[in-house]
């Protein structure tokens, strides 16, 4: 069909990896809680615009390019892994921060809200970018619906790409609205709202560390 083997497999896999918690999702559900769905659909954005990027690039045969000059590829993972350590990192002092002020009232949202949850589109478009488990599924698992020979692969890709962002989009919306209610929760717990956030740090270096020790194979 449009040039796609297996296409119900190719669902059920998309399915599969959507559902498996990410440094995008985690993102998104953080931007959610903190900022409103107004911001977490920012950050969607930000997410549906990085993988639109690894899809175009894995079907114009970076995978391959990767394949061909592994240093590439150690470059790309380390630089990325260090980038959400990065996040993690500055994740976990707002944590800290937090929790020690924790009998204080903060003056303003604006002041209590960590520098990582702002200008959610351009971060999240970098964390997608550089989402060890996106950039493994457009490197290895997309490109293999395509069937060879077809005459109009872009079309077949085109497909593919859609799937991944509609059931991408049912996903995030999830998540965005499931971060209101966290947020009325941690509202009236600032105790709780200092371990969620202290919970995401700690995933996103989990994450850096899952994409320095990352392979293609």
């Amino acid at each position: 069909m449009l040039g796609i083997t297996d296409f119900w497999t190719y669902v059920l896999g998309v399915v599969a990896i959507i559902l498996l918690p990410g440094p995008n999702s985690i993102f998104v559900l953080s931007v959610g809680a903190r900022r409103g769905v107004r911001a977490g659909y920012t950050a969607a954005s930000g997410v549906f615009l990085g993988d639109a990027v690894l899809m175009v690039l894995s079907a114009t045969g970076v995978s391959s390019l990767l394949g061909t000059y592994p240093p590439l590829f150690l470059v790309l993972k380390y630089a990325g892994a260090a980038y959400l350590a990065w996040v993690g990192v500055n994740i976990l002092r707002g944590a800290w921060g937090r929790w020690r002020h924790r009998g204080e009232v903060a003056a303003t949202a604006v002041e209590d809200e960590p520098a990582e949850m702002q200008r959610p589109f351009r971060r999240a478009l970098v964390i997608s970018l550089l989402n060890p488990k996106a950039i493994l599924f457009f490197v290895s698992f997309f490109i293999q619906f395509v069937q060879p020979g077809y005459p109009h692969p872009a079309l077949s890709f085109l497909v593919l790409g859609a799937v991944v962002q509609f059931f991408s989009a049912l996903y995030l919306t999830a998540l965005i609205f499931g971060g209101r209610f966290l947020a009325g929760q941690f509202e009236r717990r600032r105790r709780l709202a200092a371990g969620a956030t202290t919970a995401v740090g700690a995933l996103f270096v989990g994450f850096s560390i899952k994409l320095a020790t990352a392979s293609l194979g």
